[in-house]
């Protein structure tokens, strides 16, 4: 594997400032959806001591209750729930081929016009007949045909907000689907990703904040949700952890964690969570819900200072982004979101928002903690949590009648049958797949 130390400068001194000037100069060709007054400086987080390869990326669950890494009922009870989710997603498929939000009364609707987010949905609905062994159902067969057939000449798909979100679910899609028959369109959406990303090309210095990270790009600003999902494409399509996109993923990663150790930003807590983003000052969906702004600036006196709170989705998603990366499990950053993992152990809520984006929180906790190779979290009283039986036991209790799931709490459309059925057959699909390899466990900070 080759070395990553050509990747970055040498860890940068300078302090946090909201400055628009580098060297005591404005970076030429500063790309013109970034508010130059907004940037702050940050130290380079540290390289890696090295890079190791995670996990690879696992496409199909567990051939068989044999191969399982749960106990034989369980494992029977979460492919009936599957296989009742999966013929609940073909009541929904519009004659499109899309998974089309908006469309649960009628999903016959020919006047539906497709947009960006019935094409991620689709994606990850697609995902989960491919990862169940059922790529080869006709729904899973038209949903690719009407993803591929809504890209543009150039192999793009229309400029939006969710262009990054949107390519990056069509390559974990085809790739779970047939990574061999798909291999030349995975590779063109591969490089659309890369360079998507925030970096050089945009006029960025490492030091800046938006620096790495990916985000929606009529809106310009990166964040962590973003950019754990090209992550996350990039990983499931076999993208090696020192290629340099992840590398300058990572710095962007290790700037949103709650942690003084790797990361300079005022905001900082020291909880080893993590938070929505780090650009423009910082926002955390936990702090607006706790009444302090998204900025955490709500409360504030004018000298004083933020502080930005960890959540659980994010948290969960910087965790495997950290190990998508090439972290190894005793690099300090992982040690301490294990840490925020053991202290928050909840499958019931999301940590720091409650029931909202809980269907996206429990999926990021299936790929974390698989690709973390960890079978048990000990919570920090003690108590041990075997995940992936707790997972599976909470998902099937709140799976409905008809085999779907929907949240209550609309935020991040999880009201819609269509997303939040895809996201909780991907979190069981998750849990069912095999270990692959012996477990390696993430050794937690002494307290």
């Amino acid at each position: 594997m080759n070395t990553i130390a050509c990747l970055f400068i040498a860890l940068l001194s300078s302090q946090p400032a909201s400055s628009q000037e580098i060297d005591g100069q404005t970076p030429p060709h500063l790309d013109q959806r970034i508010d130059p007054t907004r940037i702050t400086l940050l130290e380079l987080p540290p390289l890696p001591q090295r890079v190791v390869l995670p996990l690879p990326p696992e496409h199909r669950i567990a051939a068989n209750t044999e191969e399982s890494p749960i106990d034989t009922a369980r494992d029977q009870r979460a492919r009936v729930a599957i296989q009742k989710g999966l013929d609940y997603l073909r009541t929904l498929q519009s004659d499109s081929g899309l998974w089309a939000i908006g469309l649960k009364a009628n999903p016959t609707d020919h006047e539906h016009q497709a947009t960006p987010v019935d094409l991620a949905v689709t994606a990850m609905a697609v995902k989960a007949f491919a990862q169940a062994g059922q790529g080869n159902d006709p729904a899973a067969i038209n949903g690719v045909e009407a993803m591929l057939n809504s890209r543009e000449e150039d192999g793009t798909f229309k400029a939006s907000p969710l262009t990054n979100y949107v390519t990056a679910s069509i390559v974990s899609a085809l790739a779970a689907h047939d990574e061999f028959e798909h291999g030349g369109v995975i590779l063109d959406m591969t490089t659309q990703l890369k360079e998507m990303q925030w970096d050089e090309g945009e006029g960025l210095s490492k030091a800046q904040d938006w620096y790495g990270g990916a985000g929606y790009g009529n809106r310009g600003r990166p964040d962590l949700s973003n950019t754990q999902i090209m992550l996350e494409a990039l990983y499931d399509a076999g993208v090696s952890p020192d290629e340099p996109a992840v590398q300058r993923a990572l710095a962007f990663i290790s700037r949103a964690q709650n942690l003084k150790a790797t990361n300079n930003a005022s905001w900082n807590t020291d909880d080893g969570g993590f938070i929505y983003t780090p650009a423009n000052g910082g926002e955390s969906m936990a702090s607006e819900a706790a009444g302090e702004g998204r900025d955490g600036r709500a409360k504030l006196s004018l000298n004083e200072l933020p502080s930005l709170r960890s959540y659980g989705s994010m948290s969960y998603a910087g965790f495997k982004s950290l190990l998508y990366a090439g972290l190894a499990p005793d690099d300090v950053r992982v040690r301490a979101v294990f840490d925020w993992v053991r202290h928050h152990w909840t499958l019931d809520e999301n940590p720091g928002l409650g029931q909202q984006g809980y269907y996206y929180y429990l999926h990021a906790v299936a790929r974390a903690l698989r690709v973390a190779q960890q079978e048990e979290i000990i919570d920090i009283d003690g108590q041990p949590h075997r995940w992936r039986d707790e997972l599976i036991d909470t998902l099937l209790a709140r799976q409905q009648p008809n085999g779907g799931w929907v949240n209550t709490q609309d935020r991040w459309l999880e009201s819609e049958p269509a997303l939040t059925t895809t996201y909780a057959l991907l979190a069981i699909e998750e849990a069912l797949k095999p270990l692959g390899i012996t477990p390696t466990p993430v050794k937690k900070n002494i307290e």
